[in-house]
């Protein structure tokens, strides 16, 4: 039971709940790639403790240089991301949507855990796993989010608007995505880009997992594309062809960075526009997944005809 009065929930504009849910989106993806720029910088051990920087100092000391600022810096903006997270599941307890209200919950509590977590892995000494585990956590924070932030802009979520075997579809392409972000890191734990020089390393071969890496990217492109085919053979409808459409773009754009910066070396730009297209993809999977559903006032697709009756 929410505790705040009908007629304060009444009065809070849908479109202030929907914005407020869009920065939480671009919140969260903003602090993965800033995640990122410590670690290409060198800098993931520029505060070398937890919660402290330094021990006896929450703060870098001068001998930290730049790497301590850059990593102090990152943790700094964990703050800003529970201002915006704090501040959505106000707007959505505020409103009459209660059917975002675990969304957003769910959106806050993963600021903790992610932050404990990234301690862990402070403590760790950037252990390549725990470090997996911790960009992991924040692709599923940013599809949590994203979720949130498009259902806010409906009245609710309503049935399937494609056929079944479709929808079931669209969800194995979500799986093969989480598949490519599992593999995306364990490339990541065996190449150069380590975030400190004395990190540990996976000790799997870096061409081997990146060529497995990239053949979970062509088994996701194949299956995108077949429901794009799918679709367009059952005139399905346009919100779901297009955000197939524009998942398909994404990843073959992510696909293109993802071949150029191997054979370039990994240079620390192209990688951080990786990281980028990283959680692109996530958003736009999230997308897709919501997009199999209409509003809630949506007719079931396989609902059958029914005559209706005039009533005097």
């Amino acid at each position: 039971m929410s505790v705040l009065p009908a007629s304060f929930r009444s009065r809070m504009n849908p479109s202030v709940v929907s914005r407020t849910a869009l920065a939480n989106v671009v919140a969260n993806g903003v602090i993965v790639v800033t995640g990122g720029a410590v670690r290409l910088t060198g800098s993931g051990l520029g505060c070398p403790t937890w919660p402290e920087c330094t021990d006896g100092s929450i703060r870098p000391t001068p001998e930290l240089a730049g790497h301590g600022l850059i990593e102090f810096g990152n943790r700094m903006l964990t703050f800003a991301l529970v201002v915006v997270a704090v501040a959505t599941v106000v707007t959505v307890f505020a409103s009459a949507r209660r059917d975002l209200r675990r969304l957003a919950v769910l959106s806050l509590l993963g600021i903790p855990a992610q932050a404990l977590l990234g301690g862990v892995t402070v403590l760790t000494g950037l252990n390549p796993w725990t470090v997996a585990a911790h960009f992991l956590l924040s692709m599923v924070l940013v599809a949590i989010a994203t979720v949130l932030w498009l259902r806010s802009r409906e009245p609710g979520v309503g049935q399937l608007v494609v056929r079944r075997p479709l929808a079931l579809l669209a969800t194995g392409i979500a799986a093969a995505v989480a598949a490519v972000l599992v593999v995306g890191t364990v490339v990541t734990g065996s190449g150069p880009h380590s975030g400190d020089p004395e990190a540990g390393r996976t000790g799997f071969d870096p061409e081997l997992v990146s060529q497995l890496h990239a053949d979970v990217v062509f088994l996701l492109i194949g299956l995108t594309v077949a429901l794009l085919v799918a679709l367009a053979a059952t005139d399905s409808p346009g919100r779901v062809r297009r955000a197939a459409r524009d998942l398909l773009v994404v990843e073959l754009l992510q696909g293109v960075i993802g071949y150029v910066q191997y054979f370039t070396h990994l240079p620390a730009l192209l990688v951080l526009l990786h990281m980028a297209g990283a959680v692109l993809i996530t958003v736009y999977t999230a997308r897709l997944l919501w997009s199999v559903r209409g509003p809630a006032s949506e007719v079931p697709l396989d609902a059958a005809p029914v005559a209706s009756t005039a009533v005097r």
